[in-house]
């Protein structure tokens, strides 16, 4: 699979309904706003079931729950709010848009293909961008687990007794959750914004019955509260921040999801409805901490009155699964993305919607991510000792973010340096205070989802690297395919031609595929039609289908193909076949022969890698679902010639 450049993206914000290949709810600003809210807000729609308890009684740090501390707590979270999700990302990283797609794999591609950046410094930004790609995988377990955990906790607030069925029924919840990814969203999706909808308005009436007690909580929105804050408890007030930055994960998914909804919509929904309810419920809780400091247990449960427990242990728990949902759908996307990106194997990708573009199910993933669910569930036990591993993997993403942000000012939206350092540094501020004060976490659980990113990073570097060297040594005796049809045509004994249609898939364009050679040279065979067919994938994330394939005549039947796709598209060669240039060649797949190479690796001592890198290449290798099978060739028709390359 090559890379190819793609058109230059614009800046500008595209409206999710003008965009190609935007496969959302349809309808206006408000129709997509309300989707929005179902799927993009769902993680941080649910922060409220635990960021404030975990504030104040969080591993490592205990807060006493005074006015000082309360006014102070909030302070910084209106300002967390503020200043992290409504400008950081709304205002100003949901601008990086890769022609509409968002997420830090969309903001890596922005600047691979910029032809401005040196090769030393593109090669280091990919890597960062890599890593915190790795890092949303621990963040993706994580929250699923503390999320549904801290929802079926609320029926211990009325009945304690029922806490031995804690564990069992949030693992009942996980189970079914992942389950059910194969069927897809589709259907039930359609009801997660008003079930959010719901929810965010249920936040934002339980706060305001405690608000209207005491309006003057709100006096909480000065700064100097969280100066005092700080004066007050010094570095175990630090050292809270590893908690009280519960309030803004979810911040990457709004950025991650701009694509199924454009930047408009989300934003409509942030300020409209999540914003305020968030801020009334934090802001209510306040008031319960303030008159009942025994409350901190679980404040947002001991907010609903005593009939409503239970249907709010209902609302809370659907709402989690929605968040559960999003972000698995999201993790999804994410590996596809790597895949077209040549950041991961192939794998079986299953499209579970036709009309809703990226709702995929992927199998190896739903249940190696259903596995580390249930097994930190099981092995944490509770959301607070979960709260302990979580924050660490979102934190440092936050920080690559601004990094990667910043270079994206200065090379492509042409920022002066001093503009540029003024507004990523003031976003760098906040992240990494966020970020020190998770490192204490570590030892406590924070240890996990580093394990699990820097798992997932050696796995893509590996991979990726392995490719390349592959490549390498299949392309040391290359022959251009021109030379190589040249020489054919103008051969003395030139092989025999069959009336049918062979189809060679091959990674390099212009070059000859050894199966080809392999055919001729052995069988002394050509086909009366030969397509060299290669699949290219762009550094956009899709391409228009009028566009899908370009066609170059080399004379004597002989054809080179290339099915260019975006790295947020499956690649479908009987599809792209019948779209662009290709379609006048007007191929039959019932009739026509499939053939592509495959390569045998064997790891061998004093190569490109470490050896036990080379060993763990090999094991992706054997384990990628095959090429046949994942650009969708018919079985029947599909041979396969394979080579043996050493390492």
């Amino acid at each position: 699979m090559t890379t190819t450049s793609s058109p230059e993206p614009k800046a500008a914000d595209k409206g999710a309904s003008g965009r190609h290949g935007h496969h959302g709810p349809g309808g206006g600003t408000p129709a997509l706003a309300l989707g929005a809210l179902g799927i993009v807000f769902g993680d941080i729609g649910t922060s409220p079931l635990y960021a404030l308890r975990e504030t104040f009684e969080g591993h490592g740090h205990e807060l006493h729950v005074n006015p000082v501390n309360v006014y102070g707590v909030l302070s910084l979270i209106t300002w967390s709010l503020i200043i992290v999700i409504s400008i950081k990302y709304l205002a100003f990283v949901m601008r990086a848009d890769n022609e509409g797609e968002g997420g830090i794999l969309a903001l890596t591609a922005l600047l691979r293909r910029d032809g401005e950046t040196s090769k030393g410094r593109r090669k280091a930004l990919l890597l960062l961008g890599l890593f915190g790609t790795a890092l949303l995988y621990g963040d993706a377990a994580i929250t699923p687990a503390i999320s549904v955990l801290s929802a079926v906790e609320g029926v211990t607030v009325q009945a304690p007794d029922l806490e031995p069925a804690v564990l069992p029924i949030a693992v009942a919840i996980l189970v079914g959750i992942f389950v059910f990814q194969r069927r897809g969203t589709d259907a039930i999706g359609k009801i997660f914004g008003p079930v959010m909808v719901v929810w965010f308005s249920v936040l934002a009436l339980l706060g305001m019955v405690q608000i209207v007690k005491e309006p003057g909580v709100f006096k909480a929105i000065n700064p100097m509260y969280a100066i005092d804050y700080f004066q007050a408890n010094a570095f175990t007030g630090f050292l809270a921040l590893g908690s009280m930055f519960l309030v803004v994960t979810g911040g990457e998914a709004l950025y991650a999801d701009m694509g199924h909804f454009g930047r408009r919509p989300i934003q409509m929904a942030w300020f409209v409805m999540v914003l305020p309810a968030l801020l009334i419920s934090y802001y209510g809780q306040g008031v319960l901490l303030l008159n009942e400091p025994d409350a901190i247990e679980n404040p947002l449960f001991r907010l609903a009155p005593e009939w409503g427990l239970y249907p709010m242990v209902v609302l809370a728990t659907c709402a989690t699964i929605i968040a559960s949902q999003a972000l698995i759908s999201g993790v999804f996307s994410l590996t596809m993305q790597a895949i077209q990106l040549g950041y991961a194997p192939r794998h079986r990708i299953r499209h579970t919607s036709a009309a809703a573009f990226g709702q995929v199910y992927i199998p190896v993933i739903n249940w190696a991510l259903m596995i580390a669910c249930i097994a930190l569930v099981i092995g944490f036990r509770s959301s607070t000792n979960l709260a302990a591993a979580y924050g660490l993997a979102v934190t440092s993403t936050m920080v690559i973010t601004a990094l990667l942000f910043y270079f994206v000012l200065r090379e492509r939206f042409r920022w002066a340096a001093p503009a540029a350092i003024a507004l990523c540094g003031a976003f760098l501020v906040v992240d990494l205070a966020y970020f020190g004060a998770n490192l204490f976490k570590i030892p406590a659980g924070g240890w996990f989802p580093i394990l699990v990113g820097t798992g997932m990073f050696t796995l893509m570097t590996t991979w990726s690297t392995g490719r390349s060297i592959v490549a390498e040594l299949m392309h040391r005796n290359d022959i251009r395919l021109v030379d190589y049809v040249d020489g054919l045509r103008r051969s003395k004994h030139p092989p025999r031609r069959v009336e049918a249609t062979a189809v060679y898939l091959f990674s390099s364009p212009g070059l000859t595929p050894p199966a080809l050679i392999a055919n001729v040279r052995h069988n002394d065979v050509l086909h009366q039609t030969t397509i060299v067919l290669s699949i290219a994938t762009a550094l956009s994330p899709r391409i228009l289908p009028a566009k899908r394939s370009e066609v170059t005549d080399l004379g004597d039947g002989i054809y080179q193909v290339i099915l260019r796709y975006g790295f947020m598209e499956d690649p479908d060669v009987m599809q792209g076949l019948r779209e662009g240039q290709a379609r006048k060649l007007a191929i039959d797949p019932t009739t026509s022969a499939f053939i592509l190479g495959a390569e045998a690796v064997r790891a061998t001592p004093g190569s490109g890698m470490a050896i036990w890198r080379e060993h763990l290449f090999v094991f992706l290798t054997r384990n990628a679902t095959p090429a046949a099978m994942y650009f969708g060739l018919p079985a029947d028709r599909t041979i396969t010639i394979s080579r043996s390359i050493e390492i």
